[in-house]
């Protein structure tokens, strides 16, 4: 996530700047497209695939090494927890027409074609709690219809596609640009909240660590009825400490980095680079070897690869057993393939999911749109390009599909993308992002280690839930610290002589730097409380939406153009006002001239003339 801070005093005569890449320079490209040239009637779409794969496709395809193996697994594990997650979430919420397998099926096969064929392959998509709360409201729609849930969601998936693809010919994808680090970090933190709450304990759910402590938890009542001896706080105390364990222990790992352990750099990198695993693989072996006897909540996955909905009747408009209790066996599953004209002869249904079709387009649409913009921040440092209307094309060949199939629709999935991105940087000590390794192998593996899971589905399910949980609090944690919004909340909260020095602490008064952290936390909250209440939750993306018009029209009537530069602008506004407002670098401490010639003194070093002048007029 953008996390851009001036942490070091830079030259400002000569200012040097960090690699964006470990390819080739890219520095007098346009990586953007930013060139004002029309990209309406497909001819975005065009620049992008040129820019993008048409230039770096096999360079992305060949930079195999150990960094691309250990990032796989780690994406696997992290990819494959809200997978489960989320595909329970939805067989509750759609009858089982959807769940566990359709979620993994389009997971994997949506993660290999875009990692092929995408302009963007840093990208991972996945099942997202506003798509999940749409496609809800579209199962209970389809029953005051008395239509088929999957042929209606089918017809909406249609419409979507069509609105998608003509927002990639008349490039709409202008406006997300005009997205900002309000807009980005707002929604960043509102997604890294969710699974930060995920992992801890959701108040609107009985998701999460801290629930096995109560009573009334959905395990422990199962457990109770199998079992008389059954002893919840045992389980609950086990459960933290597996999610804990996984999480801090992985943490732990990635602090050897920087370290003097584990013999040399090489190794050190290694055991970096698989931390997630290693701590998932050794809190696993530890729940089966040493608590083999407690009972703790394991992943709720199927036994086989097939639909989950099953039939009690060929025409499959009602779920075995649950609707007919009387009957011994099903008749059977549900196709794979939906049938679009099992209307029940009301073909006005097409019409109204055309009109369906719009806000799910506009979910879509923003989910998508505002991941891509966050992950190509420049402080991410990716030098390959984006590719927004190529991209939102890609996405309509894959909404089409899972609809066609029964299966839910995948947008970029925010938090996974971040991981992604901060796996693949390389960093110096002091955490400045110095390269990053742009691949599309790495999507490609993780999401082939997807698609084995489905046909060895009993593997998975030996990995305990809290060890999950575990996953997606150090995917919260590691997330956190690198958004600058997040850094300034922390500043309510600090002595002001004791606030480290950066571009905006040193430049705006602290007040005024409160005050723009306050307003941010207030858009934070509003598009909180709309995604949290039910009946306008549909509405979470538009109001995520809303932030660009605030900081376009809003905020100059608030702060001063300094202030937002400083505050919100690009790593280049930024780097440029400092060079005219602060040419010494005065922005952060510089060790002294003398503290320089003594080191040079007791060393016995000469530096050449030209640095001796540089020092002189430094």
């Amino acid at each position: 996530m953008p996390g851009f801070s001036y942490r070091q005093p830079l030259a400002r005569k000569n200012p040097p700047r960090a690699e964006p890449s470990t390819d080739d320079d890219n520095s007098s490209v346009d990586i953007h497209g930013d060139d004002g040239k029309p990209k309406t009637f497909g001819r975005g779409i065009v620049a992008d695939f040129k820019r993008t794969i048409g230039t770096h496709w096999v360079k992305e395809m060949t930079n195999f090494n150990t960094k691309t193996i250990a990032v796989s697994f780690f994406l696997f594990i992290a990819v494959i927890a809200p997978t489960i997650t989320f595909g329970a979430v939805y067989a509750k919420a759609t009858n089982n027409y959807i769940g566990a397998v359709e979620l993994l099926l389009a997971t994997a096969w949506c993660g290999i074609f875009y990692s092929l064929v995408s302009g963007q392959p840093m990208m991972i998509n996945g099942g997202t709690g506003p798509v999940l709360t749409f496609q809800a409201v579209c199962y209970d729609l389809a029953k005051q219809l008395d239509v088929p849930f999957l042929t209606f969601n089918a017809w909406i998936g249609i419409w979507v596609c069509f609105y998608q693809i003509t927002a990639a010919v008349f490039d709409f994808n202008k406006l997300i640009k005009k997205a900002t680090r309000f807009t980005d970090e707002t929604f960043a933190l509102l997604i890294v909240s969710i699974f930060l709450l995920g992992a801890i304990g959701n108040p609107s759910s009985k998701v999460g660590l801290f629930h096995y402590f109560g009573t009334d938890h959905p395990h422990h009542e199962d457990m109770v009825e199998g079992d008389a001896t059954y002893d919840y706080m045992t389980v609950a105390l086990l459960s933290l400490i597996l999610g804990l364990g996984t999480a801090f222990f992985a943490i732990g790992l990635r602090q050897l980095r920087y370290s003097a352990f584990c013999c040399n750099d090489y190794v050190r990198t290694i055991i970096t680079d698989f931390a997630i695993t290693i701590s998932v693989v050794f809190m696993t072996a530890l729940r089966h070897t040493v608590f083999d006897d407690v009972q703790v909540e394991e992943l709720s996955v199927p036994d086989t690869f097939a639909t989950s909905f099953t039939c009690c009747t060929e025409d499959c408009r009602t779920y075995w057993p649950t609707d007919c209790p009387a009957q011994a066996e099903p008749w059977g599953r549900r196709p794979w393939l939906v049938d679009l004209f099992d209307l029940n002869g009301n073909t006005y249904v097409i019409f109204i999911a055309a009109g369906l079709g719009i806000p799910a387009f506009i979910l879509t649409f923003l989910d998508n749109g505002i991941t891509w913009h966050i992950v190509n921040h420049p402080s991410n440092r990716l030098s390959h390009g984006d590719a927004y209307n190529y991209d939102t094309l890609v996405s309509s060949i894959m909404v089409l599909g899972n609809s066609l199939m029964g299966l839910p629709w995948l947008v970029a999935s925010t938090v996974p993308c971040i991981m992604h991105i901060t796996a693949m940087q390389e960093k110096d000590d002091k955490g400045e992002v110095t390269s990053i390794q742009e691949s599309r192998l790495t999507g490609l593996l993780t999401h082939g280690l997807v698609l084995a899971c489905i046909f060895a589905l009993s593997v998975i399910r030996l990995i305990p839930l809290p060890v999950l949980y575990g996953v997606f609090l150090f995917m919260g944690l590691v997330a956190l610290p690198g958004q600058q919004f997040y850094q300034r909340f922390v500043l309510l909260f600090q002595q002001p002589s004791k606030m480290e020095k950066n571009h905006y602490t040193t430049h705006i008064p602290i007040n005024r730097i409160h005050k723009y952290t306050m307003f941010q936390f207030l858009f934070f909250g509003i598009v909180c409380v709309v995604r949290e209440v039910k009946s306008i939750s549909i509405a979470f993306p538009v109001m995520v939406l809303m932030c660009i018009p605030a900081r376009l029209y809003l905020h100059p009537r608030l702060f001063t153009k300094d202030e937002l530069t400083l505050l919100d602008g690009s790593p280049e506004e930024i780097e440029t006002w400092l060079l005219k407002n602060d040419p010494e670098g005065e922005a952060v401490e510089k060790p002294s001239r003398s503290a320089q010639e003594e080191h040079i003194a007791q060393n016995g070093l000469k530096l050449p003339d030209s640095i001796n002048d540089e020092v002189a007029n430094a």
